[in-house]
């Protein structure tokens, strides 16, 4: 299965009907909350990320992306543990955003998330950034 292979699949979470305002970012849960900062919409990622979880922070991320010209920052420096189950809902969220004009990067400099998009051949589609640009100096 290649990156994309996937992006098109629906979530649950993607129906228009659970916000019909469209507007209202989803209630923070363990794995995830999201928040704005400035121009930029930030999903917080914490905990484990995994196929158990997956659901829970693509709940955020879809929200996030399907704002239209959203730039969203995927704030992953609180994360212990983040699989290919991660990574999906990461693929299918940028392509979302894509899709509305806007775009999606990650923040993070921890080296194992580096491997990861690496090892994925993800690096170029997803930027790494340190931190919050203008906040986290």
């Amino acid at each position: 299965m290649t990156p994309d292979a996937d992006d098109r699949a629906r979530y649950p979470t993607e129906d228009p009907a659970m916000d019909p305002t469209g507007s209202a970012p989803p209630p923070a849960n363990p794995y995830a909350r999201t928040r704005s900062c400035g121009p930029f919409t930030v999903v917080e990622v914490t905990g484990e990320i995994d196929l158990a979880s997956e659901a829970l922070l693509a709940e955020h991320l879809n929200a996030a992306a399907g704002e239209p010209e959203a730039d969203v920052l995927v704030d992953l420096r609180r994360v212990a543990f983040f699989d290919c189950s991660g990574l999906r809902a990461l693929c299918r969220a940028e392509r979302r955003a894509r899709d509305h004009g806007g775009r999606l990067r990650v923040v993070s400099e921890a080296p194992r998330i580096r491997r990861l998009l690496h090892g994925a051949g993800l690096v170029g589609r997803f930027p790494l950034l340190p931190g919050i640009p203008g906040k986290d100096v």
